[in-house]
């Protein structure tokens, strides 16, 4: 199951690594304005300014460095999911090692501001990496065993 969220994970990545590059050498507040009025959003509510005003800061070589990062997000989702789908322990080990990756950014977001939603999501990851690391054990352990009860 988390081999498949791995590669719709990098399938998306892959899309918003294209639709960066598509947006070089474009006017994103432009773009992003015709496909609110496409949609039919009233372009005065807070959230389209907010995104518009978030938009007026992207330039080609900040889109540049989002696709090349998008890129190389999908190629890792796309490579944990193969490692996890055909039951490889380097892909146990590689999912582990991206979700203990998080947990230090999740730490600085805490001590920059603590909220409830915050610590929350830190307490859930950190649930997901200790069950993750479980099932690396006994996943280990399996290994292990079966390499010494073979004749």
């Amino acid at each position: 199951m988390i081999a498949f969220f791995k590669f719709a994970q990098a399938l998306l990545f892959f899309a918003i690594g294209i639709g960066a590059r598509r947006l070089i050498h474009q006017d994103v507040v432009d773009r992003i304005f015709d496909f609110a009025e496409h949609l039919r959003f009233n372009p005065e509510p807070r959230l389209v300014n907010f995104i518009l005003e978030k938009a007026s800061l992207l330039n080609d070589p900040l889109l540049r460095r989002i696709g090349l990062a998008a890129f190389c997000y999908s190629g890792l989702a796309m490579a944990e999911g193969f490692g996890l789908y055909f039951e490889k322990a380097w892909g146990e080990y590689f999912t582990l090692a991206i979700t203990a990756s998080f947990l230090p950014w999740e730490i600085v977001e805490i001590l920059r501001r603590l909220t409830w939603v915050r610590a929350g999501l830190l307490a859930i990851n950190i649930l997901v990496f200790l069950y993750l690391l479980q099932l690396l054990i006994d996943n280990q352990r399996k290994r292990l065993h079966r390499k010494h009860v073979r004749p």
